[in-house]
């Protein structure tokens, strides 16, 4: 499957901790970054592919399952780290769930926001696949 946990550089302190993601982490040039909040726990969020972009998801607070789908593979990972992101490359099926109580997800992108770009229907995902 094409993704792929990416270990995010942190200072410890004992002030507290900070996590520091520089350009060389991240194997795209981040177009856009968006956060998730305020999220019920019986909610389902994403729901679709993208044909070109790329995202890196990150659990600043809280956590969540990412359940994901190449058209052969279903696979889910459970994100609950701040210096854990999940790299999801292009033509991957993505469902977010199990959204803890004050669970935030931080979301890089490789592109801007194109309407195009996504596929929001499973069979139509498959389709495209082949």
């Amino acid at each position: 499957m094409n993704i792929e946990l990416i270990q995010i550089p942190k200072i410890e302190n004992s002030l507290g901790n900070i996590a520091v993601i520089e350009n060389e982490i991240i194997p795209f040039a981040i177009k856009r970054v968006y956060y998730l909040f305020d999220i019920p726990s019986s909610a389902v969020r994403g729901g679709h592919s993208h044909k070109n972009l790329q995202q890196v998801l990150i659990a600043i607070s809280g956590s969540f399952d990412v359940v994901l789908h190449d058209g052969k593979e279903k696979r889910t990972v459970t994100l609950n780290k701040p210096d854990k992101g999940l790299l999801i490359k292009s033509n991957i099926w993505r469902e977010l769930e199990n959204f803890s109580s004050g669970a935030v997800c931080l979301v890089m992108a490789s592109e801007i926001y194109d309407e195009t770009d996504y596929i929001r229907d499973f069979d139509e995902f498959l389709d495209y696949l082949r």
